[in-house]
Formats: C-alpha cells, structure tokens, sequence
C-alpha cells in the first residue's frame, strides 16, 4: 500500500497519461510513498472503485479532463459513498478543473484543487498534508494558483513509463510547453490558472542535449510510437529538425520506430520540408491544425497572421499539398464547425478547399478530422455569444448547439458528417474514393446513412460497406 494514489481515467487504455507521471517522478523523497493507477473510459464502474479503495491512499490526486469530467465526477461521487473509515484528501488537477468555476459540481468531493501546473505544488502540498497541514473540508474545495514550473529544473517522468507502456501503448512526450498563439477557442489563449487574462505568447522548451538523452534511453527500451505533446512543434525551426534528425537516424539503424508530431501549417520552410521529406513510409505522422479557410473567421477568433488572411491561408494549403505529393507522412488535418459567424456554406467551401490539397491522385495518407466548436472553461471564445447568437451545452465537453449562422440541425447534420467520415474514409473501411466527392455530395451520403441506420454508432462493417455503394450507385 502507498500513502499516495495518482490516478485519471485515459480516453483510451492505449494512452498513458504523462501528467501522472510528471507528478509522481517530481514528488522528491516522497515519491517511493506513491502509485498510479489507470483507468480507461469504457471500462466499467466497479472496476475503477476496487482498486482505489482496495489501495487505502492518505492522498487521492485525479486529473480531470473535459473527456472524462463526467466519468471523473461519477468516480468520485462513488466513492464518496463507499469509503470505510478514513477518507483520503482529494486532490483535483488538469486542463479542466484549472479553468472552472468554482462552483462548478466536481468541486464537490475534492478538499483541493490545483489550478496550473502541479509538479511543485503537488509535492509541496503532499509534504504539508504529511505534516499535519490537512484538515477535513467543509463544503467547499480550496484552490491552488500554481505558477509555470521552470522546466528545465523538473525531472521528466519518462522511466515511470512501464514495460506493458512501452511495448503496447502510445508514448507520450513533450520538447516544450506553451503556444505563442491566441486562438480564442483554445486553452493556449489562458496564460494559466493564477492569471486568466491573455496568454502570454511564450513557448518554453526543455534543454535540448537532455531531451534528446531521454529519448534515446526509450528507443533503448524499443519504445515504437512516440507521439509528442508539443502544440506548435515547429516554431523553432532549428530545434524541430535537429529533433526529426534524432529520429532520422535512430530508424536509419534499423529501430522500429513512428513518430508523431502536431504542427503549425503555415510554418513549413524548405530546410523543414527536405527533412519532412527524408521520413520513410510508415515513420512519421503529422497533424495540421487548420481549423478553419474563412478569412474574416480566423481574424474574429484571434487566428495567428490573419492581418495577411488570404495570403497565409494559402501557404498551409502550400505545405498541405507538400506533406501529400512529397512527403510518406500520414497527415491528419483538424477543421472546426461552429465558429462564430461560419455558416455551413462556408464550412463547406472550407472543407472541400482542404479536401482538394489531399486528393490528387487519390486520398491514401488522408485523414481530415472534423469537429465541433467547444466552449473550453476560460477561453476567451465566449466573447462572441451575444454577437453571434452562441448556444453551448452546459455538460463536458461543452460543444456549440447552434449559433446565428448555423442552426442546430445543421450542426447535428455535420457531426453526423464527421462520424461517418470517420469510420468510412479516415479508418478505410473499404475503397471508397473520397477524392470524388465534395462536401455537399459527403453530406447527402451521411444523411442518408443515418436516415437508413437511425444512429451513425455500432453500425456492422459489411452493412455499412453494402449501404455505402448502394447510396452510392
């Protein structure tokens, strides 16, 4: 048994998280008293509540994300029914409980809350409870403005990673922190929880020698995907090719290796395309964050560049028709409906403007992921409410029910949309050219699916592959 229990619920059991981590590796001469435990999002009940009541901890700490905030508040509202004798202090971190109100419910079971960054101000609050420091809460939770961490001085919590990790899961990692963008939408446009004004446009990046150290001791360990955490990997040029260089040379040696890496569109000079352009078939994933082609869009919600709107729109779908014709990388490009003042024209004019940078001669490294507008905690999106006639659901994870230039119905006509373009052309379910079609086309398809399936979920394969030519034909 350990006094100190870390646990969260992961999206997916491939996907450890490396916040937990982080935690534990910075606890000091505590950090031999704490374990972690996962959980995954579909995993039943019962089977998260077992082992954190079995483990008995002193200290609970839970990260909270918007995708599993319910799962979470569920979890802990369990046990707060079941504890036999002593109750453990109830610590809350993450992205999601950082920026809510304080009166939000989750806020319920928990004795603290840290808002920001917890590898110091988790252990400092351990080494307090430690020493007498924790009284048992009232009704209401105490929060925590936790500064940036200097991450230079942070161990990394990349030995936690365990054997199962290595050999069957994602790795995540991270060469840096922040975003020197505002997009309104985002969590990067919050400084942190202690201040909550604009960001302050700094990215800071662990030490280069160091990182690349670390990374090596896991192509030791044969780690084979390395998806990295970073937001704009390629902000700085130098640093993300002697990056891509490391990796380069590690497959070169025969290590089985894909690595995958989240980057600026409009950030691709030739230096950064000729390495892009080196990555076997089978090595390199990317995800482009386009979000959204209207001009007058991007300049509303703080887009980065967009006083050149149209010039800048055309360079990221430069480097899209780059990564598609030059490079073997699976490139995975985000769109967002619901943005203030988009209608589903414009989406569409949108999409299909993306679609065609993927689809000559045909759309086999091609997934475009399109989402909903969400109104993250704390971002300053919500600005646009009145103006714009914005409708949120007030649940997690929080997405736009309608606005002025879209209604509900069309919002629930794209999400439709992007279910099926999912399973169909994303997961290649079958040999569908996407490349044929436009949005409007797409659009008439999934209407019809769903009119057909009555869901766009749990759907057999062979069905839908029969349904998909017959709507077709």
């Amino acid at each position: 048994m350990k006094d100190i229990l870390l646990t969260t619920i992961n999206a997916k059991w491939i996907h450890p998280s490396l916040a937990l981590r982080l935690l534990k590796a910075n606890l000091g001469d505590l950090e031999d008293r704490c374990e972690i435990i996962e959980f995954a999002l579909r995993q039943p009940l019962y089977e998260k509540i077992q082992p954190v009541l079995y483990a008995r901890p002193r200290i609970l700490g839970v990260s909270v994300s918007i995708w599993n905030h319910l799962a979470a508040m569920e979890l802990l509202c369990e046990l707060e029914k079941a504890w036999a004798g002593e109750r453990p202090a109830i610590v809350l971190g993450g992205p999601e409980v950082s920026h809510l109100p304080p009166a939000a419910e989750i806020f319920r079971y928990a004795d603290y809350v840290i808002r920001g960054e917890g590898e110091n101000a988790f252990r400092t609050l351990c080494e307090t409870i430690f020493n007498g420091g924790h009284e048992r809460r009232g009704t209401a939770a105490r929060f925590i403005n936790a500064e940036n961490v200097d991450i230079g001085g942070i161990k990394n919590g990349y030995h936690l990673y365990t054997d199962e990790d290595v050999t069957k899961k994602l790795i995540y990692v991270e060469s840096s922190r922040g975003c020197p963008f505002n997009c309104e939408f985002c969590l990067s446009s919050v400084k942190n929880g202690v201040n909550k004004n604009k960001a302050d446009g700094k990215t800071r990046e662990f030490p280069l020698d160091p990182f690349l150290a670390e990374m090596d001791e896991l192509v030791q360990r044969k780690v084979k995907t390395f998806k990295f955490l970073d937001r704009t990997f390629n902000i700085n040029i130098k640093r993300a090719i002697s990056i891509m260089e490391f990796f380069l040379e590690k497959i070169e040696q025969g290590n089985e290796i894909v690595v995958h890496f989240e980057m600026v569109p409009s950030l691709f000079p030739p230096a950064l395309r000729e390495t892009l352009s080196r990555f076997p078939h089978g090595t390199l994933r990317l995800e482009i964050g386009v979000q959204t082609l209207n001009p007058e869009v991007s300049a509303r919600i703080s887009r980065a560049g967009y006083q050149n709107q149209h010039g800048l729109q055309e360079k990221e779908l430069d480097a899209i028709r780059f990564l598609r014709k030059e490079t073997s990388a699976i490139v995975h490009a985000d769109l967002i409906a619901g943005l203030p003042g988009e209608n589903i024209a414009s989406f569409g004019s949108g999409f299909d403007r993306l679609l065609s940078c993927f689809a000559t001669p045909k759309t086999d490294n091609m997934e475009i992921q399109v989402g909903i507008l969400k109104l993250l905690p704390g971002t300053p999106i919500f600005r646009h409410n009145s103006a714009f006639g914005m409708c949120y659901d007030s649940l997690p994870p929080y997405e736009v029910k309608e606005t002025s230039a879209i209604s509900a119905n069309d919002l629930f006509r794209i999400k439709n949309f992007a279910r099926f373009w999912e399973i169909i052309v994303n997961r290649k379910l079958t040999d569908f050219d996407a490349g044929k079609f436009t949005f409007e086309k797409f659009l008439a398809l999934s209407d019809s699916l769903y009119s057909h399936f009555n869901k766009n979920w749990g759907i057999d394969k062979n069905e839908l592959i029969n349904a998909v030519k017959n709507f077709i034909i």
